[in-house]
């Protein structure tokens, strides 16, 4: 017996689901070997970057994606349209992956710079075209957007072990020399793979955009003029309570996008990835994170409901996700110093994506909903993509934590993610001292 995630739901859900699966395998496919690949000697492959120059460009790159939705949504909304914007945005993050191919610096740099603008302009279309498909009130609203969240999380399961195998395994360098390719290459076959992702995506909604413009409903243009009116006290009070979360939020992701950074050094250079006596690619750990998503969204959802109103506030869950990822990069500070006298066991980084998701599951769907609901409504979308620049400023503080990061001695490495747990364990004491306050201004009204 099959179960139709998709029954009772608009036939341009699908259409949108598979979209956003193969444009987020590109992009986790591309970033599961990303740094690995800039670290690399020559003689592997690789750039030869040092850690501290690779994990800026990694923190700065991330963060753009990020900060470029922005712009890219302003562009959909007044100028290009849901649709073709993510033609013409898909379009442009494959030619991104496909420049990566090349095994050339300047090809390396224009690819990144390609997939950014595109990823700004292709990822927020994508979400508000899933938004018109219902109306405001529709019961099958929430639900459509976790099957939506599904699709993006089996997209990024699937996509550090492909690419990673292309990137990294010795079967498929074994099969290149046989075939009188050079090995060093297969980090750009890598590439290659996300690229082939982002064209099916493109391929999957040109082919079914036709129910995209049967289900999608009727919304209003936006007004000629933007007018910006005085903030009433009420709205000034709420908008401090998301500035609050904004910083607290900024340092959870600065820890969480390890997963790309240091922690992705660390498996290359300091975890035994065997199984079985069969050497896997480290990259594959990555995919833990998507893995553990899709396991437990459902769970917490669920759990949240059944407390219903005796379920802790935004900012207690908000607390609770930083302890909880404070607890995850705690775990790789002691592992760290069992990396001294041999390689550790997988188990400790799958132990550390654990805690980190279920910190990110308390955190980062409670962010969004509490920005939704005390956002003033004439600047919600405003203040959303205000929002999304803690994502782009906690990837950027992601890739200067991991900077600090030495090769010669994991021990370094675990005074970084004590510093890093450290850092979460206060924040979440500090925003415990700032509950009341903030109840404060949220009860005024």
């Amino acid at each position: 017996m099959t179960i139709d995630i998709f029954k009772g739901h608009p036939e341009g859900l699908k259409v949108l689901f598979f979209t956003e699966l193969w444009e987020r395998f590109s992009y986790y496919g591309m970033r599961a070997i990303l740094i690995l690949y800039m670290i690399a000697a020559c003689k592997d492959g690789g750039l030869n970057f040092s850690v501290a120059k690779a994990s800026l460009i990694y923190g700065v790159y991330t963060s753009l994606v990020y900060t470029t939705s922005i712009p890219g949504g302003f562009i959909a909304d007044y100028f290009l349209g849901s649709k073709l914007s993510i033609v013409i945005g898909g379009s442009i993050i494959a030619l991104g992956h496909i420049l990566l191919t090349v095994n050339s610096l300047p090809f390396f740099f224009a690819g990144l710079l390609f997939i950014v603008l595109g990823t700004g302009l292709l990822k927020p279309s994508v979400s508000a075209l899933v938004g018109s498909l219902y109306t405001e009130n529709e019961s099958k609203r929430d639900s459509g957007f976790i099957i939506y969240y599904m699709g993006i999380n089996i997209g990024a399961a699937l996509a550090p072990i492909v690419c990673g195998f292309l990137a990294q395994s010795s079967e498929f360098k074994e099969f290149l020399a046989k075939n009188h390719f050079n090995s060093e290459l297969s980090w750009h076959f890598g590439f290659g793979a996300a690229a082939i992702g982002m064209i099916l995506g493109l391929i999957t909604f040109l082919h079914n955009k036709k129910f995209l413009d049967k289900d999608a409903m009727p919304k209003s243009l936006p007004s000629e003029k933007l007018e910006f009116t005085p903030l009433t006290k009420i709205e000034t009070n709420r908008l401090i309570i998301i500035g609050v979360l904004f910083f607290f939020s900024a340092l959870f992701w600065s820890i969480y996008e390890q997963g790309g950074a240091s922690l992705n050094i660390f498996a290359n250079y300091y975890t035994d990835c065997h199984v079985f006596n069969h050497k896997f690619p480290p990259s594959y750990l990555q995919t833990f994170q998507a893995v553990f998503i899709i396991i437990f969204a459902p769970m917490v959802a669920n759990f949240w409901s059944l407390l219903g109103s005796r379920q802790p506030s935004s900012q207690a869950k908000f607390m609770l996700g930083l302890i909880l990822i404070g607890v995850g990069i705690g775990i790789m500070s002691i592992a760290s110093y069992s990396a001294l006298n041999h390689k550790i066991s997988p188990l400790w980084l799958i132990a550390c994506y654990l805690f980190e998701v279920l910190g990110e599951l308390c955190l980062s769907p409670v962010g969004l909903s509490t920005v939704t609901k005390l956002a003033p409504l004439r600047y919600v979308g405003l203040v959303l993509g205000i929002w999304y620049l803690s994502n782009a400023l906690g990837n950027f503080l992601a890739g200067l934590w991991s900077s600090f990061c030495d090769l010669s001695d994991p021990v370094k490495c675990g005074y970084i993610f004590m510093y890093m747990a450290i850092s979460a364990f206060l924040s979440a004491f500090c925003l415990y001292l700032l509950l009341p306050k903030l109840k404060r201004l949220g009860d005024e009204n």
